[in-house]
């Protein structure tokens, strides 16, 4: 089972993905992603999904438009683990960055 990543080990991991941040008053990550258009939008959905599948790690997500809002955590372990980072990472490649 996967453990929170501590102190050390999380800001180093942020700093890996700069357009994420934690929420307030969870342990967790979040990302706002806006594309041209609801099909892009949709079609981000689509592949972030494959990759969070083939990861068996999936996030907590609402898409309103052309908005996707992500917030990533693992349940199981209680807080943000090296299972978020990487799933973070992957989302932040669908997109170019």
């Amino acid at each position: 089972m996967a453990t929170p990543l501590g102190f050390e080990a999380r800001a180093a991991a942020m700093a890996r993905i700069p357009e994420w941040h934690a929420v307030a008053g969870r342990d967790a990550i979040a990302r706002t992603f806006v594309f041209a258009d609801f099909s892009h939008a949709f079609g981000f959905m689509v592949r972030a999904a494959l990759a969070a599948e083939k990861m068996d790690h999936h996030p907590e997500w609402t898409n309103i438009y052309k908005t996707v809002d992500v917030v990533l955590t693992s349940h199981d372990a209680g807080g943000v683990t090296d299972r978020d980072v990487r799933l973070a990472e992957a989302m932040d490649r669908l997109v170019g960055g």
